[in-house]
């Protein structure tokens, strides 16, 4: 049985996808990647161990504006296995310090820093998504799909769901994949190489996955972004961390 096609229409005051060549400023792509489109289908509803979300096609709403801002943003980085570690009490939570003198914070790597972001602003787009089973699940995929539709016309979510940074909230609503394109005919670009996924879609992930990214040559034509299936040639894939140990 072959997966249906899902839509949401989504948006948001700001975004923010940022490119992995910059490594201190922020730039965003002018268009949400594939990566950000399928955290916003997880954030809806989303089971690891049994399926993924594969995104098919993005259709730009409203054309991309940029907007430059300054944010205060923390140097340290919290892991999910010491968030995990404080939750079950095996430790003892430990703050990220926002301020600080070099007496208290002990080191230049700790406290605030400010950083230019370059961001979009009022954004809305159409994302077609569909869900593919992981082996043994496949009988399942109906019953997905109908949870996923449920969730998603009631406004359910794990999470909010955010465009690329979570203080930039994203809304949605479901839509019939058939409706009327409403993409901005007039936008037409050439991306370049751009990000596809940081992880390996190829199989089951786990919470302390490591990285492996993916990029694929991103064309918008008339307003649409076409999505190449993880496992085609288009995209071109990374190599495991582990796999180099």
């Amino acid at each position: 049985m072959k997966p249906k096609d899902q839509a949401l229409d989504v948006w948001g005051d700001f975004a923010c996808f940022t490119q992995p060549v910059l490594k201190v400023e922020r730039f965003s792509y002018p268009v949400i990647t594939p990566s950000a489109a399928r955290g916003i289908f997880d954030a809806i509803y989303c089971k690891p161990k049994e399926f993924r979300w594969q995104i098919k096609k993005i259709e730009i709403i409203s054309p991309p504006v940029y907007v430059a801002l300054r944010r205060n943003e923390v140097k340290e980085k919290v892991s999910c296995n010491a968030v995990l570690r404080w939750m079950t009490g095996r430790e003892a939570p430990e703050p990220i310090w926002a301020d600080g003198d070099r007496a208290l914070l002990g080191s230049d790597e700790k406290g605030r820093t400010q950083r230019q972001t370059m961001a979009l602003k009022n954004v809305r787009y159409r994302l077609h998504g569909e869900i593919r089973p992981w082996p043994g699940f496949e009988d399942r995929l109906q019953g997905m799909e109908a949870q996923f539709r449920r969730r998603a016309a009631g406004g359910k979510c794990v999470y909010q769901p955010y465009f690329g940074c979570r203080e930039f909230p994203a809304y949605f609503e479901l839509v019939e994949p058939l409706a009327p394109s409403v993409a901005a005919t007039d936008v037409n670009m050439d991306l370049g190489f751009m990000l596809y996924d940081v992880f390996d879609l190829s199989r089951p992930g786990s919470s302390d996955e490591m990285p492996c990214i993916s990029l694929f040559r991103g064309v918008v034509r008339m307003g649409v972004l076409d999505v190449p299936p993880y496992e085609n040639d288009a995209v071109r894939k990374g190599i495991r961390k582990e796999a180099l140990c």
